[in-house]
Protein backbone atom coordinates (compact mmCIF):
# COMPACT_ATOMS: atom_id res chain seq x y z
CA UNK A 1 0.00 0.00 0.00
CA UNK A 2 1.35 3.42 -0.93
CA UNK A 3 2.21 5.70 1.97
CA UNK A 4 2.61 9.48 2.01
CA UNK A 5 4.82 10.26 5.00
CA UNK A 6 7.33 12.62 3.43
CA UNK A 7 8.25 15.28 5.95
CA UNK A 8 8.82 18.87 4.79
CA UNK A 9 12.43 20.02 4.67
CA UNK A 10 12.75 22.59 7.46
CA UNK A 11 14.78 25.32 5.80
CA UNK A 12 14.62 27.62 8.80
CA UNK A 13 16.47 25.18 11.05
CA UNK A 14 18.82 23.74 8.43
CA UNK A 15 20.17 27.06 7.15
CA UNK A 16 22.53 27.90 9.96
CA UNK A 17 24.52 31.01 10.87
CA UNK A 18 23.01 33.19 8.15
CA UNK A 19 21.00 36.39 8.19
CA UNK A 20 17.47 35.59 7.08
CA UNK A 21 14.15 37.33 6.43
CA UNK A 22 10.64 36.16 5.64
CA UNK A 23 7.34 37.42 4.25
CA UNK A 24 4.62 35.57 6.13
CA UNK A 25 5.12 31.83 5.58
CA UNK A 26 5.38 32.22 1.82
CA UNK A 27 8.82 33.71 1.11
CA UNK A 28 12.07 33.02 2.94
CA UNK A 29 15.29 34.92 2.20
CA UNK A 30 18.86 34.13 3.26
CA UNK A 31 22.22 35.68 2.45
CA UNK A 32 25.34 33.56 1.89
CA UNK A 33 23.46 30.39 2.91
CA UNK A 34 25.31 27.28 3.98
CA UNK A 35 23.28 24.09 4.32
CA UNK A 36 25.20 22.07 6.88
CA UNK A 37 22.81 19.47 8.24
CA UNK A 38 21.49 17.86 5.07
CA UNK A 39 24.66 17.65 3.02
CA UNK A 40 25.40 13.98 3.60
CA UNK A 41 22.43 12.48 1.80
CA UNK A 42 19.76 13.32 -0.78
CA UNK A 43 16.52 14.99 0.22
CA UNK A 44 13.31 15.93 -1.56
CA UNK A 45 12.12 19.53 -1.51
CA UNK A 46 8.51 20.68 -1.30
CA UNK A 47 9.26 24.32 -2.10
CA UNK A 48 10.63 26.34 -5.01
CA UNK A 49 14.19 27.46 -4.43
CA UNK A 50 16.02 30.24 -6.25
CA UNK A 51 19.74 30.11 -5.52
CA UNK A 52 21.88 32.98 -6.83
CA UNK A 53 25.62 32.44 -6.95
CA UNK A 54 27.31 35.84 -7.28
CA UNK A 55 30.86 34.58 -6.87
CA UNK A 56 32.47 31.16 -6.45
CA UNK A 57 31.13 27.74 -7.34
CA UNK A 58 28.69 25.19 -6.00
CA UNK A 59 28.13 21.58 -7.07
CA UNK A 60 24.88 19.66 -6.64
CA UNK A 61 22.90 16.83 -8.19
CA UNK A 62 19.21 17.13 -9.09
CA UNK A 63 17.41 13.87 -9.84
CA UNK A 64 20.74 12.16 -10.60
CA UNK A 65 21.97 14.89 -12.97
CA UNK A 66 25.06 16.75 -11.77
CA UNK A 67 25.35 20.53 -12.03
CA UNK A 68 28.43 22.67 -11.49
CA UNK A 69 27.23 26.22 -11.00
CA UNK A 70 29.83 28.98 -11.35
CA UNK A 71 29.01 32.55 -10.47
CA UNK A 72 27.42 34.64 -11.55
CA UNK A 73 24.51 32.25 -12.15
CA UNK A 74 20.97 31.43 -11.09
CA UNK A 75 20.02 27.95 -9.85
CA UNK A 76 16.30 27.10 -9.65
CA UNK A 77 15.00 23.95 -7.94
CA UNK A 78 11.33 22.97 -8.17
CA UNK A 79 9.06 21.05 -5.75
CA UNK A 80 9.48 17.28 -5.97
CA UNK A 81 13.13 17.40 -6.98
CA UNK A 82 15.60 15.26 -5.07
CA UNK A 83 18.78 17.18 -4.32
CA UNK A 84 22.23 15.97 -3.35
CA UNK A 85 24.40 18.81 -2.13
CA UNK A 86 28.09 18.17 -2.87
CA UNK A 87 30.26 21.22 -2.31
CA UNK A 88 30.57 25.01 -2.22
CA UNK A 89 33.81 26.90 -2.79
CA UNK A 90 35.34 28.94 0.02
CA UNK A 91 34.94 32.19 -1.94
CA UNK A 92 31.21 31.64 -2.46
CA UNK A 93 28.89 34.62 -2.07
CA UNK A 94 25.22 34.68 -2.96
CA UNK A 95 21.70 34.47 -1.64
CA UNK A 96 18.70 32.19 -1.49
CA UNK A 97 14.98 32.83 -2.06
CA UNK A 98 12.50 30.11 -1.08
CA UNK A 99 8.85 30.18 -2.12
CA UNK A 100 6.09 28.09 -0.58
CA UNK A 101 4.02 25.86 -2.84
CA UNK A 102 0.98 28.03 -2.12
CA UNK A 103 2.83 31.11 -3.34
CA UNK A 104 4.05 29.52 -6.57
CA UNK A 105 0.68 27.87 -7.25
CA UNK A 106 -0.94 31.31 -7.12
CA UNK A 107 1.84 33.01 -9.05
CA UNK A 108 0.01 32.59 -12.35
CA UNK A 109 -3.70 31.93 -12.40
CA UNK A 110 -3.69 30.50 -15.91
CA UNK A 111 -2.09 27.05 -15.97
CA UNK A 112 -1.45 27.30 -19.72
CA UNK A 113 0.72 30.35 -19.01
CA UNK A 114 2.51 28.73 -16.10
CA UNK A 115 3.37 25.42 -17.74
CA UNK A 116 5.82 26.57 -20.45
CA UNK A 117 7.65 28.75 -17.94
CA UNK A 118 8.18 25.98 -15.43
CA UNK A 119 9.02 23.43 -18.10
CA UNK A 120 11.85 25.71 -19.17
CA UNK A 121 13.06 25.94 -15.57
CA UNK A 122 12.77 22.19 -15.08
CA UNK A 123 14.87 21.44 -18.16
CA UNK A 124 17.44 24.18 -17.49
CA UNK A 125 17.82 24.75 -13.73
CA UNK A 126 21.18 26.56 -14.00
CA UNK A 127 21.61 29.71 -16.07
CA UNK A 128 24.69 31.94 -16.32
CA UNK A 129 24.00 35.60 -15.61
CA UNK A 130 25.47 38.65 -17.32
CA UNK A 131 26.32 41.62 -15.11
CA UNK A 132 23.15 43.50 -16.08
CA UNK A 133 20.85 40.55 -15.29
CA UNK A 134 22.70 39.86 -12.03
CA UNK A 135 22.20 43.48 -10.96
CA UNK A 136 18.46 43.16 -11.68
CA UNK A 137 18.19 40.01 -9.55
CA UNK A 138 20.13 41.63 -6.70
CA UNK A 139 17.75 44.62 -6.86
CA UNK A 140 14.81 42.18 -6.76
CA UNK A 141 16.27 40.51 -3.66
CA UNK A 142 16.80 43.87 -1.94
CA UNK A 143 13.17 44.89 -2.58
CA UNK A 144 11.98 41.58 -1.07
CA UNK A 145 14.18 42.28 1.98
CA UNK A 146 12.58 45.71 2.42
CA UNK A 147 9.13 44.15 2.12
CA UNK A 148 10.09 41.57 4.76
CA UNK A 149 10.82 44.42 7.19
CA UNK A 150 7.54 46.22 6.43
CA UNK A 151 5.35 43.96 8.54
CA UNK A 152 2.48 46.49 8.57
CA UNK A 153 2.35 46.75 4.75
CA UNK A 154 -1.17 45.48 3.85
CA UNK A 155 -0.23 44.39 0.32
CA UNK A 156 3.38 43.26 0.68
CA UNK A 157 2.69 39.68 -0.42
CA UNK A 158 0.83 40.93 -3.49
CA UNK A 159 3.74 43.26 -4.29
CA UNK A 160 6.11 40.31 -3.93
CA UNK A 161 3.90 38.26 -6.23
CA UNK A 162 4.05 40.75 -9.11
CA UNK A 163 7.77 41.35 -8.62
CA UNK A 164 8.39 37.60 -8.76
CA UNK A 165 6.19 37.12 -11.79
CA UNK A 166 8.13 39.80 -13.67
CA UNK A 167 11.41 38.21 -12.57
CA UNK A 168 10.43 34.74 -13.83
CA UNK A 169 9.17 36.04 -17.16
CA UNK A 170 12.46 37.90 -17.65
CA UNK A 171 14.54 34.84 -16.75
CA UNK A 172 12.40 32.65 -19.01
CA UNK A 173 13.67 34.47 -22.11
CA UNK A 174 17.20 33.34 -21.32
CA UNK A 175 16.05 29.80 -20.56
CA UNK A 176 14.44 29.55 -23.98
CA UNK A 177 17.63 30.83 -25.58
CA UNK A 178 19.59 28.02 -23.95
CA UNK A 179 17.03 25.44 -25.04
CA UNK A 180 16.91 26.65 -28.64
CA UNK A 181 20.72 26.64 -28.93
CA UNK A 182 21.06 23.04 -27.81
CA UNK A 183 21.18 20.51 -30.64
CA UNK A 184 20.87 16.86 -29.65
CA UNK A 185 21.72 13.83 -31.75
CA UNK A 186 19.15 11.09 -32.31
CA UNK A 187 21.03 8.93 -29.80
CA UNK A 188 20.99 11.71 -27.20
CA UNK A 189 17.27 12.20 -27.77
CA UNK A 190 16.71 8.48 -27.18
CA UNK A 191 18.68 8.63 -23.93
CA UNK A 192 16.63 11.65 -22.85
CA UNK A 193 13.36 9.81 -23.61
CA UNK A 194 14.62 6.75 -21.74
CA UNK A 195 15.57 8.77 -18.65
CA UNK A 196 12.23 10.62 -18.68
CA UNK A 197 10.40 7.28 -18.77
CA UNK A 198 12.54 5.96 -15.92
CA UNK A 199 11.67 9.02 -13.83
CA UNK A 200 7.97 8.29 -14.39
CA UNK A 201 7.94 4.50 -13.94
CA UNK A 202 10.94 3.57 -11.76
CA UNK A 203 8.79 2.72 -8.73
CA UNK A 204 6.87 0.09 -10.68
CA UNK A 205 9.38 -1.08 -13.28
CA UNK A 206 13.07 -1.85 -12.88
CA UNK A 207 13.52 -4.08 -15.93
CA UNK A 208 15.03 -2.75 -19.18
CA UNK A 209 12.52 -4.73 -21.27
CA UNK A 210 9.66 -2.50 -20.09
CA UNK A 211 11.40 0.69 -21.27
CA UNK A 212 12.49 -0.89 -24.55
CA UNK A 213 8.85 -1.78 -25.30
CA UNK A 214 7.74 1.76 -24.47
CA UNK A 215 10.33 3.17 -26.87
CA UNK A 216 9.64 0.49 -29.53
CA UNK A 217 13.21 -0.79 -29.61
CA UNK A 218 14.78 -4.08 -28.67
CA UNK A 219 16.38 -4.24 -25.19
CA UNK A 220 19.72 -5.05 -26.85
CA UNK A 221 19.64 -1.98 -29.09
CA UNK A 222 18.45 0.32 -26.28
CA UNK A 223 21.14 -1.00 -23.96
CA UNK A 224 23.82 -0.38 -26.61
CA UNK A 225 22.71 3.21 -27.30
CA UNK A 226 22.42 4.10 -23.60
CA UNK A 227 25.89 2.73 -22.81
CA UNK A 228 27.60 4.31 -25.82
CA UNK A 229 25.91 7.70 -25.45
CA UNK A 230 25.80 8.18 -21.67
CA UNK A 231 28.85 6.11 -20.75
CA UNK A 232 26.80 4.05 -18.28
CA UNK A 233 24.69 0.89 -18.59
CA UNK A 234 20.94 1.45 -18.76
CA UNK A 235 20.35 -0.70 -15.67
CA UNK A 236 22.70 1.54 -13.68
CA UNK A 237 20.50 4.55 -14.44
CA UNK A 238 17.43 2.65 -13.24
CA UNK A 239 19.17 1.39 -10.11
CA UNK A 240 20.50 4.85 -9.27
CA UNK A 241 17.09 6.50 -9.43
CA UNK A 242 15.45 3.77 -7.32
CA UNK A 243 18.21 3.99 -4.71
CA UNK A 244 18.17 7.80 -4.76
CA UNK A 245 14.47 7.73 -3.88
CA UNK A 246 15.13 5.09 -1.23
CA UNK A 247 17.88 7.20 0.34
CA UNK A 248 15.63 10.26 0.44
CA UNK A 249 12.83 8.24 2.08
CA UNK A 250 15.21 6.63 4.57
CA UNK A 251 16.67 9.94 5.70
CA UNK A 252 13.93 12.55 5.36
CA UNK A 253 10.74 10.68 6.27
CA UNK A 254 9.34 8.76 9.23
CA UNK A 255 8.65 5.70 7.05
CA UNK A 256 9.88 2.30 8.17
CA UNK A 257 12.08 0.19 5.92
CA UNK A 258 9.11 -2.09 5.32
CA UNK A 259 6.95 0.88 4.25
CA UNK A 260 9.68 2.12 1.92
CA UNK A 261 9.94 -1.35 0.41
CA UNK A 262 6.19 -1.24 -0.27
CA UNK A 263 6.39 2.33 -1.61
CA UNK A 264 8.98 1.22 -4.16
CA UNK A 265 7.02 -1.92 -5.05
CA UNK A 266 9.55 -4.51 -3.93
CA UNK A 267 8.13 -7.99 -3.31
CA UNK A 268 9.49 -8.01 0.25
CA UNK A 269 11.61 -6.03 2.69
CA UNK A 270 14.32 -8.66 2.35
CA UNK A 271 14.40 -8.26 -1.44
CA UNK A 272 14.61 -4.49 -1.05
CA UNK A 273 17.46 -4.83 1.45
CA UNK A 274 19.49 -7.03 -0.90
CA UNK A 275 18.84 -4.66 -3.83
CA UNK A 276 19.86 -1.60 -1.82
CA UNK A 277 23.04 -3.27 -0.52
CA UNK A 278 24.00 -4.49 -4.00
CA UNK A 279 23.90 -0.94 -5.33
CA UNK A 280 25.26 1.00 -2.33
CA UNK A 281 27.36 -1.55 -0.46
CA UNK A 282 25.46 -1.09 2.81
CA UNK A 283 22.06 -2.16 4.13
CA UNK A 284 19.08 0.22 4.38
CA UNK A 285 19.16 0.06 8.18
CA UNK A 286 22.84 1.01 8.31
CA UNK A 287 22.26 3.89 5.89
CA UNK A 288 19.25 5.11 7.86
CA UNK A 289 21.27 5.10 11.09
CA UNK A 290 24.23 7.04 9.68
CA UNK A 291 24.66 10.54 11.08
Amino acid sequence: MKTENILPFNWRTKLEDVESFSIDDDIFLAENPVITSYNQYPFRVDVTLGFVCIKGTTESSINLKSYNAEGPCLFIILPGHIIEYKSTSEDFTGFLVIFSSKFTDNLMENASERLPLFLSVRENPVIPLCEETLKGIIDYFEVLKRLAHETDHPYRLEVARYLTLAFFYGANIDFHKITSNRKMTHQEMLVEKFLNLVRIHYKQHRELKFYAQKLIFSPKYLSKVIKETSGRPANDWIDDLVVLEAKALLKSTNMTISQISDELNFPSQSFFGKYFKRVTGISPSVYKGKG
